[in-house]
Protein backbone atom coordinates (compact mmCIF):
# COMPACT_ATOMS: atom_id res chain seq x y z
CA UNK A 1 0.00 0.00 0.00
CA UNK A 2 1.47 3.56 -0.95
CA UNK A 3 0.29 6.75 -2.48
CA UNK A 4 0.46 5.55 -6.12
CA UNK A 5 3.50 7.46 -7.19
CA UNK A 6 6.25 5.03 -8.99
CA UNK A 7 9.10 4.79 -7.79
CA UNK A 8 11.42 4.64 -10.99
CA UNK A 9 14.98 5.20 -9.49
CA UNK A 10 16.55 5.88 -6.19
CA UNK A 11 16.91 9.51 -6.38
CA UNK A 12 13.21 9.60 -6.13
CA UNK A 13 12.61 7.34 -3.39
CA UNK A 14 15.67 8.76 -1.24
CA UNK A 15 14.13 12.28 -2.07
CA UNK A 16 10.71 11.12 -0.79
CA UNK A 17 12.87 9.91 2.41
CA UNK A 18 14.16 12.80 2.71
CA UNK A 19 11.11 15.00 2.87
CA UNK A 20 8.93 12.67 5.34
CA UNK A 21 12.47 12.67 7.65
CA UNK A 22 12.42 16.97 7.37
CA UNK A 23 8.76 16.58 8.68
CA UNK A 24 9.01 13.90 11.76
CA UNK A 25 7.93 15.39 14.72
CA UNK A 26 11.55 15.17 16.57
CA UNK A 27 9.63 16.32 20.28
CA UNK A 28 6.97 13.10 19.89
CA UNK A 29 9.88 11.39 19.97
CA UNK A 30 11.21 12.57 22.46
CA UNK A 31 7.94 12.05 24.96
CA UNK A 32 7.97 8.61 23.91
CA UNK A 33 11.81 7.64 25.29
CA UNK A 34 10.16 9.74 28.34
CA UNK A 35 7.18 7.31 28.88
CA UNK A 36 9.51 4.39 28.23
CA UNK A 37 11.92 5.54 30.74
CA UNK A 38 9.45 6.08 33.27
CA UNK A 39 7.63 2.44 32.48
CA UNK A 40 11.59 1.27 33.49
CA UNK A 41 12.23 3.52 36.45
CA UNK A 42 8.20 2.28 37.77
CA UNK A 43 9.37 -1.58 37.17
CA UNK A 44 6.77 -1.62 34.60
CA UNK A 45 6.19 -3.54 31.16
CA UNK A 46 6.41 -2.68 27.70
CA UNK A 47 4.34 -4.91 25.15
CA UNK A 48 5.18 -4.86 21.25
CA UNK A 49 3.03 -5.47 18.55
CA UNK A 50 2.20 -5.11 14.83
CA UNK A 51 1.37 -6.90 11.70
CA UNK A 52 4.07 -7.80 8.68
CA UNK A 53 6.87 -5.45 8.56
CA UNK A 54 5.53 -4.05 11.82
CA UNK A 55 5.80 -7.88 13.59
CA UNK A 56 9.65 -7.87 12.58
CA UNK A 57 9.71 -4.26 13.80
CA UNK A 58 8.41 -5.26 17.31
CA UNK A 59 10.67 -8.03 17.71
CA UNK A 60 13.40 -6.06 17.23
CA UNK A 61 12.68 -3.00 18.72
CA UNK A 62 12.32 -5.64 21.85
CA UNK A 63 15.80 -6.88 21.82
CA UNK A 64 17.00 -3.30 21.06
CA UNK A 65 15.28 -2.47 24.48
CA UNK A 66 16.13 -5.85 26.60
CA UNK A 67 19.34 -6.78 25.73
CA UNK A 68 20.36 -3.73 24.36
CA UNK A 69 19.82 -2.14 27.68
CA UNK A 70 21.20 -4.63 30.13
CA UNK A 71 24.27 -3.37 30.76
CA UNK A 72 23.16 0.22 31.26
CA UNK A 73 21.97 0.30 34.64
CA UNK A 74 24.07 -1.97 37.25
CA UNK A 75 21.77 -5.34 36.15
CA UNK A 76 18.44 -3.55 36.36
CA UNK A 77 16.55 -4.98 33.14
CA UNK A 78 14.29 -3.54 30.75
CA UNK A 79 11.11 -4.93 31.09
CA UNK A 80 10.08 -5.34 27.38
CA UNK A 81 8.09 -8.22 25.69
CA UNK A 82 7.08 -8.17 21.91
CA UNK A 83 3.66 -10.16 21.49
CA UNK A 84 4.44 -10.89 17.67
CA UNK A 85 7.30 -13.63 19.27
CA UNK A 86 4.78 -16.27 20.70
CA UNK A 87 3.54 -17.98 17.61
CA UNK A 88 1.41 -21.18 19.14
CA UNK A 89 0.00 -18.37 21.14
CA UNK A 90 -1.16 -16.52 17.83
CA UNK A 91 -2.09 -19.58 16.11
CA UNK A 92 -4.38 -20.71 18.60
CA UNK A 93 -5.67 -17.76 18.91
CA UNK A 94 -6.55 -17.20 15.47
CA UNK A 95 -7.48 -20.30 14.80
CA UNK A 96 -9.87 -20.72 17.85
CA UNK A 97 -11.03 -17.34 18.16
CA UNK A 98 -10.07 -14.83 15.84
CA UNK A 99 -6.57 -13.26 14.39
CA UNK A 100 -8.26 -9.54 15.77
CA UNK A 101 -7.56 -11.75 18.84
CA UNK A 102 -3.68 -12.41 19.06
CA UNK A 103 -2.41 -9.63 20.51
CA UNK A 104 -5.47 -8.64 22.84
CA UNK A 105 -6.23 -12.61 24.19
CA UNK A 106 -1.83 -12.26 24.98
CA UNK A 107 -2.25 -8.94 26.79
CA UNK A 108 -5.34 -9.92 28.84
CA UNK A 109 -2.96 -12.27 30.74
CA UNK A 110 -0.47 -9.51 31.53
CA UNK A 111 -0.97 -6.23 31.40
CA UNK A 112 -1.14 -3.71 33.88
CA UNK A 113 -1.77 -0.48 35.10
CA UNK A 114 1.16 1.64 34.12
CA UNK A 115 2.14 -0.72 31.95
CA UNK A 116 2.96 -0.03 28.02
CA UNK A 117 1.04 -0.91 24.96
CA UNK A 118 3.37 -0.58 21.94
CA UNK A 119 1.18 -0.52 18.57
CA UNK A 120 3.50 -0.39 15.47
CA UNK A 121 0.64 -0.16 12.16
CA UNK A 122 1.62 1.51 8.99
CA UNK A 123 -1.87 2.22 8.20
CA UNK A 124 -3.07 2.38 11.92
CA UNK A 125 -6.48 0.82 11.02
CA UNK A 126 -5.33 -3.06 11.55
CA UNK A 127 -8.16 -4.84 13.51
CA UNK A 128 -5.76 -6.96 15.37
CA UNK A 129 -3.96 -4.05 16.65
CA UNK A 130 -6.78 -1.49 17.54
CA UNK A 131 -8.50 -4.32 19.50
CA UNK A 132 -5.29 -4.93 21.58
CA UNK A 133 -5.09 -1.14 22.31
CA UNK A 134 -8.70 -0.86 23.77
CA UNK A 135 -7.60 -4.06 25.86
CA UNK A 136 -4.13 -1.84 27.03
CA UNK A 137 -6.69 1.22 27.91
CA UNK A 138 -9.51 -0.70 30.12
CA UNK A 139 -6.75 -2.14 32.25
CA UNK A 140 -5.41 1.55 32.60
CA UNK A 141 -2.40 1.27 30.81
CA UNK A 142 -0.26 3.78 28.70
CA UNK A 143 -0.84 2.98 25.12
CA UNK A 144 1.70 4.48 22.40
CA UNK A 145 1.32 4.19 18.39
CA UNK A 146 3.39 4.77 15.65
CA UNK A 147 1.82 4.90 12.30
CA UNK A 148 1.52 6.45 8.80
CA UNK A 149 -0.66 7.84 6.30
CA UNK A 150 -3.62 10.31 8.47
CA UNK A 151 -2.89 7.48 11.36
CA UNK A 152 -5.94 5.15 10.91
CA UNK A 153 -8.16 4.42 13.86
CA UNK A 154 -5.06 3.78 16.35
CA UNK A 155 -4.89 7.63 16.46
CA UNK A 156 -7.99 7.82 19.30
CA UNK A 157 -6.79 5.01 21.01
CA UNK A 158 -3.39 6.17 21.85
CA UNK A 159 -2.11 8.40 24.48
CA UNK A 160 0.71 9.14 22.32
CA UNK A 161 0.64 8.36 18.57
CA UNK A 162 3.13 9.27 15.74
CA UNK A 163 2.60 9.58 12.31
CA UNK A 164 4.86 9.30 10.07
CA UNK A 165 4.23 12.39 7.12
CA UNK A 166 3.89 10.06 4.14
CA UNK A 167 1.59 8.12 2.60
CA UNK A 168 4.41 5.48 0.92
CA UNK A 169 4.70 2.07 3.39
CA UNK A 170 8.11 1.59 2.45
CA UNK A 171 9.11 5.38 3.35
CA UNK A 172 6.54 5.03 6.99
CA UNK A 173 8.18 1.43 7.28
CA UNK A 174 11.45 3.28 7.34
CA UNK A 175 11.26 5.65 9.45
CA UNK A 176 9.52 3.34 11.66
CA UNK A 177 12.71 1.64 12.60
CA UNK A 178 14.50 4.84 12.64
CA UNK A 179 12.19 5.99 15.13
CA UNK A 180 12.88 2.82 17.20
CA UNK A 181 16.43 3.13 17.12
CA UNK A 182 16.59 7.19 18.07
CA UNK A 183 13.99 6.15 20.92
CA UNK A 184 16.58 3.08 21.99
CA UNK A 185 19.78 5.06 21.59
CA UNK A 186 17.91 7.90 23.74
CA UNK A 187 16.70 5.80 26.60
CA UNK A 188 20.11 3.56 26.86
CA UNK A 189 22.01 6.70 27.13
CA UNK A 190 20.03 8.21 29.76
CA UNK A 191 19.96 4.94 31.82
CA UNK A 192 23.77 4.84 31.70
CA UNK A 193 24.25 8.49 32.03
CA UNK A 194 21.76 8.33 35.67
CA UNK A 195 24.06 5.55 36.72
CA UNK A 196 27.22 7.84 35.95
CA UNK A 197 25.80 10.52 37.79
CA UNK A 198 24.70 8.49 40.52
CA UNK A 199 28.09 7.10 41.26
CA UNK A 200 30.07 10.44 41.49
CA UNK A 201 31.40 11.81 44.04
CA UNK A 202 29.86 15.02 45.39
Amino acid sequence: MNDGTEILDARQYLDAHQRAVAALPHDLINQIADEMLKAYEAGRTVYLFGNGGSASLASHFACDLGKGTAYCNGGKRFRVLALTDNIPAMTAWANDSSYEDVFSEQLRNFVQPQDIAFAISGSGNSGNVLRALQVAREAAATTIGISGFQGGKMRSLCDICLVVPSDDMQVIEDLHLAMAHSIFRIVSSRMSLKVMATASPG
